[in-house]
């Protein structure tokens, strides 16, 4: 049995005798430096794997300063500005932050710049608008009453997340890292040099943790250090004259500011990407991850191990992409932030193994007074606990400052008892795989297998507040006992793979989520309406198949058994009727919780049973479709009772409530993970009070069990 190992820990160079303690005590393995902490020599020979982390982009600000042409650039787009006259005059920087990104006056604007008037969406002849380089400004010969937009380059002069860490840490004094842009001639022979002599100069070191390659996700401040526009997938920082120019004689179609600007939205992963923007990120992932094995390469000719950070700089790098594998990477590590950030590590292949960081981070946003790092690291636990269960990582850690996590009363013990349930997982799998039903589930969306357990990112390892109803169906699925596959719309035309037996569209009308605009395509629902038709089964979340057209919002409401009453349909009477009698509900007491939901949904056709209302509307129905079956809910945050109620609806709408018990236990704050290759069985409790569940195995009650809070029981089979 493991007792040790499986564990980073980071230190600082005030915290040796410290870092040795915990060493000790945790069974650590390695030993890591983070931003704005370094790595004492007193650790370097204590028996512990040596991280470094490495910045290909900053931490050089001699020569971002000395090579001011290859600095980092991103695109803006200004305020929409309405004009009251024949000409308007926009300020550049208004709302953002002059510390952070300074306006190219290098690259011809006229090249590279786009000035739209947002009302017609018409693009502004160059001849109708000037710049004025010293003051900042573009002016503009206008329609009035019309509004308009410049998108221009600026470069990044401050690191976005340097910036973020400063902020968040109230660094006094730290001059600010500048970034340079790898990809770029000069640099890039630079940096290639600077490796090798850091290699070099480094002998101790094991692992070189790359921060990353070599393209900040959006992360935008305004005048005050808010953050203005923060997207985990942004490509609006991974532009420059000389990349552009490459991007063009490679896609054959010249290139347009919008195409990263996107009307004010940067592309967000929640907008239907276009093709140019596909295009865009194509290209880069070729890019990008041929550059990034040039590096890799050397770290290896060193006997060094390289590593990627799932974070900061990861643009273009997409590690569920065609390319990712072409890198050669050791390993893996990102930030855990629940289930799904978890699969979103641990699901990746070609590396060797991959590393989560569970939270919380050692930073004092959290350990403060009003803090509760206590809690959020149990939070933590037992999302990624139910995934690793099913798709585990080979190692954790934390970041931040130890300093912190030792003088945090109590918090130590709770590392200790996750630590220890990590490697019981380990210890008692033996590296064999959960129990999976006998048939896989696909989500489809507009991204499909590039974004696999990522399209619900807003920060990264954050949901959106305002969206976790629809992206709680995921953070179910990640610890399912089912196999998940990620499909787009351009799949769903190629053919449905006969191993998928139910497949999941969650989402609001017109994001990529839902499709949007592609469910107006006729293979699209036909393909759709033919597998459900056959004995398929289809479940929707929110809006799916949203998209007025043809005098129905819902495009497969006749497969749903529901549409949305959008104002259209008023006049038209509904008769619905409460009947919530079904095996979906049988093991549910309480309240159901839809969260935000969508409202004025109403069953239609003559199949289907309403299992939950809200007053006259409904919010849970089941219908028959031919040979198939669906389940539609408003709305499906996660919690451990809605985890069951999508387990016994993908079950019913796969036709196969008979094969639910094989593994199953009764209390619905409990889950099970059976591992028959070992004959062990892992009972957890999900939730902070003591529970009483029945364990089935192959429909039989093998035992009841009484669980502490949090429990984690292993059961012979």
């Amino acid at each position: 049995m493991e007792t040790r190992g499986r564990l980073t820990l980071p230190t600082d160079m005030d915290m040796i005798q410290e870092t040795l303690e915990l060493k000790e005590r945790l069974g650590a393995d390695a030993l890591r430096d983070c931003d704005g902490t370094s790595m004492p020599e007193e650790l370097l020979n204590k028996g512990a794997k040596i991280y470094s982390t490495y910045y290909t982009t900053r931490k050089d600000n001699k020569w971002a300063k000395e090579n001011p042409d290859e600095v980092q650039q991103e695109y803006l787009i200004s305020d929409r500005i309405t004009a009251k006259g024949p000409s308007l005059t926009i300020e550049l920087m208004r709302g953002f932050h002059t510390e952070q990104l300074k306006v190219n006056t290098m690259d011809d604007p006229k090249r590279w710049w786009e000035v739209i008037d947002r009302t017609t969406g018409e693009v502004v002849p160059t001849d109708k608008w000037s710049f004025d380089s010293e003051a900042g400004t573009v002016t503009i010969e206008t329609i009035p009453y019309h509004q308009y937009t410049v998108s221009f380059l600026a470069f990044l002069i401050w690191d976005p997340v340097h910036m973020y860490n400063a902020i968040t840490n109230d660094w006094k004094g730290e001059e600010h890292q500048m970034t340079y842009d790898v990809r770029q001639p000069k640099t890039q022979a630079y940096v290639k040099e600077k490796l090798k002599r850091w290699c070099e100069e480094n002998p101790d070191v094991n692992v070189v943790r790359f921060t990353t390659f070599f393209h900040q996700f959006t992360l935008t401040f305004d005048e005050q250090k808010r953050e203005k526009y923060v997207e985990w997938f942004g490509y609006s920082a991974s532009v420059s004259p000389y990349i552009l120019e490459k991007f063009e004689k490679w896609a054959g179609y010249p290139f347009r500011a919008e195409y990263i600007v996107d009307q004010g939205y940067h592309n967000s992963t929640f907008r239907p990407p276009s093709k140019e923007f596909r295009d865009f990120i194509e290209f880069q992932q070729i890019e990008v991850c041929k550059l990034a094995k040039e590096l890799v390469d050397i770290v290896h000719s060193y006997g060094k191990e390289a590593m990627m950070f799932l974070g900061d700089h990861w643009i273009g790098t997409e590690p569920f992409g065609d390319h990712f594998k072409e890198i050669g990477l050791d390993a893996v590590v990102g930030s855990v932030g629940d289930g799904v950030t978890m699969r979103m590590i641990s699901d990746i292949k070609g590396v060797k193994y991959t590393e989560g960081r569970l939270l919380p981070y050692f930073f004092p946003d959290v350990f403060c007074e009003g803090g509760d790092p206590i809690g959020e690291a149990q939070d933590n636990w037992m999302k990624a606990r139910r995934a690793i269960l099913r798709s585990p990582l080979d190692r954790i850690g934390y970041g931040g400052y130890l300093k912190l996590a030792v003088e945090w009363p109590g918090f130590i013990e709770q590392i200790e008892k996750v630590v220890k349930e990590f490697r019981d997982i380990h210890n008692y799998t033996q590296g064999s795989k959960s129990q999976m039903a006998p048939f896989k589930v696909a989500i489809l969306n507009d991204w499909g297998k590039i974004r696999r357990w990522m399209s619900n990112q807003v920060h990264h390892a954050i949901w959106h507040r305002e969206i976790y109803s629809y992206v709680g169906v995921i953070e179910c699925l990640s610890g399912m006992p089912i196999d998940v596959e990620f499909i787009n719309f351009e799949d769903v035309k190629k053919g449905i793979s006969p191993d998928i037996k139910v497949i999941i569209n969650a989402g609001d009308a017109y994001t990529s989520w839902s499709g949007g605009e592609k469910w107006k395509d006729e293979k699209v629902v036909t393909t759709l309406r033919r597998f459900v038709d056959e004995g398929g089964g289809f479940i929707g979340v929110g809006e799916p198949t949203a998209c007025q057209h043809q005098g129905r919002f819902f495009q497969l409401s006749d497969v749903l058994g529901v549409d949305r009453e959008l104002g259209y349909s008023l006049s038209t009477d509904k008769y619905n009727t409460l009947n919530p009698k079904h095996f979906i509900l049988e093991d549910i007491e309480g309240e159901i919780d839809f969260g935000e939901g969508k409202s004025r949904i109403y069953a239609q056709g003559d199949s289907y049973q309403i299992l939950n209302m809200d007053q006259k509307y409904s919010r849970l129905v089941v219908n028959e479709y031919g040979q198939g079956r669906s389940v539609y809910f408003t709305g499906l945050p996660y919690s451990p009772q809605n985890c069951r109620i999508l387990l016994r609806a993908i079950y019913y709408a796969a036709h196969m409530e008979d094969e639910m018990k094989k593994y199953y236990v009764s209390n619905v704050d409990t889950e099970v993970a059976a591992f028959e290759e070992v004959g062990k069985v892992a009972v957890i409790n999900n939730s902070k009070e003591p529970k009483q569940t029945d364990l089935y195995i192959n429909g039989e009650k093998k035992c009841s069990l009484d669980m502490a809070p949090m429990e984690m029981r292993w059961v012979e089979i």
